[in-house]
């Protein structure tokens, strides 16, 4: 069964054409692919404990005390305070109840209601009516924020099935007193007004869009709970302190740096910790670039536009050797030449070069002299 947007082809649905994230909630939107549905539930005449999902992915936990045969995507009637709502089933059988203990909530918490029955064509036609009414209750909503100048965003409403009561979904920097806007909500509308403030990022979720990696949000699609975010996973991963670069629609940073951060902290415990250049004969060289992965560190000179490769053992050994007080002759070598022995080897190379200019200057005489007799020897 389709959302309430799904077109429908020769009596069979169509699809929005939105890709998984229509406007009426998506149709696959935060769905949970039930790994357990092959096995058969362990304890007979148990209460079944069921998972129904609401507009824009909003789920909650109620029981099936009339043990009705359900499936997964029913529409189905269920108890809310005050009245009832009408919501698609989204997960069943023994995964259930490991989702309610991952969320902490009891099988005999008070919180779970009752499913009344499987939603019949009438209320399902009844539904799409009241559905109907949001886009305008929207619209007109944000001309009275707007007119009564209240710090706070709109972004959804939904109504309950029954139409007696609507659920406002706002976002707002500070506090906001939202009393005398109920009491006009609820003269208007001629219904129960309920105000509920969401983070950026489940306002992000609801209103849905394209990442930057180009593909749908992680908030709309799949990621329910939200973990905190900070530069430092951006550091630990080398990436460029850039915040229109690291921000998500949300404004606020991307999800997506915590996904590899375990990874990157592993891997940084082998690599030590440069807080001066490593000391040489030839100068002191700067950290340029690391490179996690490879266990590769790039050292350069002041007076060099060159970089110099290093395996971790290398850079270890040269901190070792500074603390000791002592110098390589560079990054590549460790030995450390004496005054002696660079004045015996200045003299052999010097002599080298002597002998080898001397041995040049013969071989020119050489062939100076046979082209000098090879006229005589034509005579």
């Amino acid at each position: 069964m389709g959302c309430s947007t799904c077109s429908t082809i020769n009596g069979e649905v169509a699809g929005c054409q939105n890709n998984g994230g229509c406007k009426s909630g998506g149709c696959n939107k935060l769905n949970v692919f039930d790994w357990l549905s092959h096995m058969e539930i362990p304890i007979s005449g148990s209460i079944e404990f069921v998972e129904v999902r609401f507009k824009n992915g909003r789920k909650e936990f109620f029981k099936n005390n009339a043990s009705l045969d359900l499936t997964t995507g029913d529409a189905v009637i269920v108890d809310v305070p005050n009245g009832h709502h009408l919501g698609h089933v989204s997960l069943m059988g023994e995964l259930v109840l490991l989702q309610m203990r991952k969320k902490n909530i009891g099988t005999g918490s008070e919180e779970i209601r009752n499913i009344y029955r499987i939603a019949n064509q009438r209320d399902i036609d009844r539904y799409r009516d009241v559905r109907n009414r949001e886009m305008p209750t929207l619209y007109r909503t944000r001309q009275i924020i707007n007119e009564m100048n209240l710090g706070m965003k709109l972004t959804d409403v939904e109504f309950q099935a029954d139409n007696t009561k609507a659920t406002f979904y706002y976002s707002a920097e500070d506090r906001v007193d939202f009393r005398e806007l109920i009491k006009v909500l609820a003269g208007e509308f001629k219904i129960r007004v309920e105000m509920r403030q969401i983070s950026l990022r489940e306002e992000a979720g609801r209103l849905g869009g394209i990442g930057s990696c180009g593909r749908e949000l992680c908030c709309s699609t799949w990621l329910s709970e939200f973990k905190s975010v900070s530069t430092q996973a951006a550091r630990y991963q080398n990436l460029s302190l850039n915040p229109s670069k690291l921000s998500g629609q949300c404004g606020r940073l991307k999800c997506c740096l915590n996904y590899e951060l375990e990874t990157y902290m592993e891997a940084l415990e082998d690599i030590p910790e440069i807080e001066q250049p490593l000391l040489t004969e030839k100068g002191p060289a700067k950290l340029q670039k690391t490179d996690i992965f490879r266990k590769i560190m790039w050292f350069g000179y002041d007076d060099e536009n060159s970089w110099h490769p290093l395996q971790i053992d290398r850079v270890n050994r040269i901190i070792k050797l500074n603390k000791e007080g002592k110098k390589p002759a560079t990054l590549l070598e460790d030995t450390l030449i004496d005054t002696k022995e660079a004045a015996l080897n200045s003299d052999l190379e010097a002599m080298d070069k002597k002998y080898a200019t001397h041995g040049k200057k013969k071989k020119k005489k050489k062939k100076k002299k046979k082209r000098g007799n090879k006229p005589n020897d034509q005579q």
